[in-house]
């Protein structure tokens, strides 16, 4: 079934050459996401309503009949799990998402195993898959590079909606959509995201995840976040620019401690040396950045502790007890906002209205 998709009215090298913000129109259909390529495209509505379509889903797969009626969702679909960097998280988690909603899923996970070793172009081998599947789901080590498949797969024969998984350093929206989740569900009770403090601490140059985390904290009114990471591996200007442009207060820190009475979420990252050979980065001291069991005292109460994983040693494993650890649990509330997602995106979000 062909699709209308925007990106088949505009030539890659004017698209390429696009601001995120310019670049969202392109990426949707219905005002919804068509492509989920960039935390751009998602504004305060949308992130409302897929955490409430997490929510019902995780609800109805409680029981054995619900898990049943969820499986009837998808089971027409094919979604292809193309992985061409390292993961278990993602991976598992889009997985486990689409086996909830019964769609059938196939797997390439190093590309010595396709026929890229023989040559052929990662363009190629991605629509060679859009002959058999109904979706991609693509975690890369190339920034850019999803935005360049999703424009390939809009002007293709069959044109076919792309996720992003992960995208070099640049972007990686569904982890920023689960950390949502989480942060909502956190303090649901708290009168939710607004006005909370949150602290980025660890690798913020080359975490995708706390890049793409801004982006979204930004449609949450009065909130401040703070990026606490060493001089090299500080936050970037084009996320501080974007958080200026509206009005969201930030503050530049290095060392965590003093700030963790004040903060009510600490997103912890790790130190992401393996891009140091690219970036030809001096190893960096981050004994300073990690949060030990003799400082849980200082946090509050209802604060909340969270990590991307995998993590090394930036959070001690006796914290892992702690009621506020939610690192966790933020795994599992990837599988619930991913499903959510993948529902939305093929139109049948509403189809959950037949449960009772």
């Amino acid at each position: 079934m062909h699709l209308d998709n925007a990106l088949t009215k505009i030539s890659w090298s004017d698209f390429n050459q696009l601001s995120p913000v310019e670049k969202t129109p392109y990426l949707m259909r219905d005002n919804w996401p068509y492509h989920a390529l960039i935390a751009q495209q998602f504004n305060r509505e949308m992130l409302d309503d897929l955490c409430s379509l997490a929510t019902q889903i995780r609800t109805i797969a409680k029981t054995k009949q619900g898990s049943l009626f969820l499986q009837t969702l998808l089971d027409d679909k094919r979604i292809m799990l193309y992985f061409a960097q390292p993961s278990t998280r993602t991976f598992l988690s889009f997985a486990s998402a689409c086996q909830i909603l019964g769609a059938k899923t196939a797997e390439v996970r190093d590309t010595s195993t396709s026929s890229e070793i023989k040559g052929e172009s990662g363009e190629d081998s991605v629509r060679t898959f859009s002959s058999y599947f109904d979706m991609i789901i693509m975690r890369h080590p190339t920034g850019g590079f999803a935005e360049r498949i999703a424009w390939v797969l809009s002007n293709s024969t069959r044109p076919i909606p792309l996720v992003n998984a992960g995208s070099g350093k640049d972007q990686h929206p569904t982890q920023a959509l689960l950390d949502i989740y989480t942060l909502q569900r956190s303090f649901e009770s708290l009168g939710g995201i607004e006005g909370k403090k949150i602290g980025f601490v660890g690798d913020l140059a080359r975490g995708r995840t706390a890049r793409s985390l801004s982006l979204l904290l930004q449609h949450y009114p009065h909130i401040k976040l703070y990026y606490i990471a060493p001089h090299a591996l500080q936050m970037q200007e084009d996320i501080l620019k974007a958080l200026e442009a509206v009005n969201v207060p930030y503050e530049i820190a290095y060392n965590p401690k003093p700030l963790l009475p004040e903060l009510d979420a600490i997103y912890m990252t790790r130190i992401q040396d393996e891009w140091d050979t690219d970036d030809n980065t001096d190893p960096v001291d981050n004994s300073v950045f990690c949060i030990e069991a003799k400082d849980l005292p200082l946090l509050k109460k209802t604060a909340i502790i969270m990590h991307p994983l995998p993590r090394r040693n930036e959070i001690d494993t006796e914290i892992d007890a702690d009621p506020r650890a939610m690192y966790w649990p933020q795994v599992r509330n990837g599988m619930w906002m991913r499903a959510a997602l993948i529902l939305s995106i093929f139109g049948r979000a509403h189809e959950l209205l037949a449960w009772e």
